[in-house]
């Protein structure tokens, strides 16, 4: 049986390999989910509607992560399969469609690039077992997570619930931490949900304003699932810093309004991802 040590070079280049497939597929989940959750609710407010919607889809018409065939966003034209290759299409094409010449855009390969930098990191600290399998499944979901809640401020329900029950299966299975056992998991999404709720209500009372939304308390009780409860101080801290420094930046420099809403969301995802992967 093959087997390597922490942080083995072959297990390295595999992940970071793997991560450009992956980020592939992230990209078709980063755009295509938050468009299943508006046709959804579209129909569910106007079922008998069946006209296209603002993306060109018939509503009744298949669609999901699978269904259709990846296309152009522009001329609709199916994208054939030698121009999928990660990257290295984007970059033969000079980063336009084959069919009809339009730009695409660069945080496709952007995002390819950043899943395998990621997956390989994760390869660098973990061993080479179950948790490795579980680290790499937990940093796909939460550059998906950050990436929607960046792009439209919707951390979908599809997303953070399975991240949660994959979270509470690996404390049983393959932990990601010592000492996250099934009670731990149980235990860290409760404190994580529950920290989050506390802090949107004492918000609500103080302002009158809702500061955040409630896909942000199942983010932090998917992590405390995966991380256990000594993980939620220092996400939170860490992603509240990071939002605020970002804010600030957004404000001061960048001349962006003191009401305009920042999604939490890539802020948490990018802090568990740091405490998951260095502790």
């Amino acid at each position: 049986m093959f087997t390597a040590a922490l942080g083995a070079p072959e297990t390295i280049l595999l992940a970071g390999l793997g991560g450009l497939l992956v980020g592939s597929f992230l990209n078709v989940v980063i755009r295509r989910v938050p468009i299943m959750l508006e046709r959804e609710w579209a129909l569910q407010s106007a079922p008998a509607e069946s006209n296209a919607d603002a993306h060109g889809e018939a509503p009744t018409a298949p669609f999901n992560v699978i269904e259709p065939r990846s296309h152009c966003p522009h001329c609709l034209a199916p994208i054939r399969a030698r121009h999928l290759v990660p990257v290295i299409s984007w970059l033969a094409l000079r980063g336009r469609c084959a069919s009809c010449d339009t730009p695409i855009g660069k945080r496709y390969p952007l995002v390819e690039l950043g899943t395998a930098l990621a997956f390989a990191i994760v390869a660098a600290r973990l061993p080479f077992d179950a948790s490795l399998l579980g680290g790499l499944l937990f940093t796909g979901f939460l550059i998906a997570l950050a990436l929607i809640d960046f792009d439209t401020q919707y951390l979908p329900d599809q997303l953070t619930l399975p991240l949660l029950w994959l979270g509470l299966a690996a404390s049983v299975v393959a932990p990601l931490a010592p000492g996250i056992d099934p009670s731990q998991a149980i235990l860290g999404a409760i404190a994580g949900y529950l920290s989050l709720w506390s802090v949107y209500h004492a918000f609500r009372l103080l302002t009158g304003k809702e500061g955040m939304g409630y896909g942000d308390f199942k983010l932090l009780a998917a992590l405390g699932a995966w991380l256990g409860t000594q993980a939620i101080l220092p996400i939170v801290l860490l992603a509240a810093i990071a939002g605020s420094i970002v804010g600030l930046i957004g404000i001061f420099v960048l001349g962006r309004h003191r009401d305009q809403p920042i999604p939490f969301g890539p802020f948490l995802a990018a802090a568990g991802w740091l405490v998951m992967t260095f502790g």
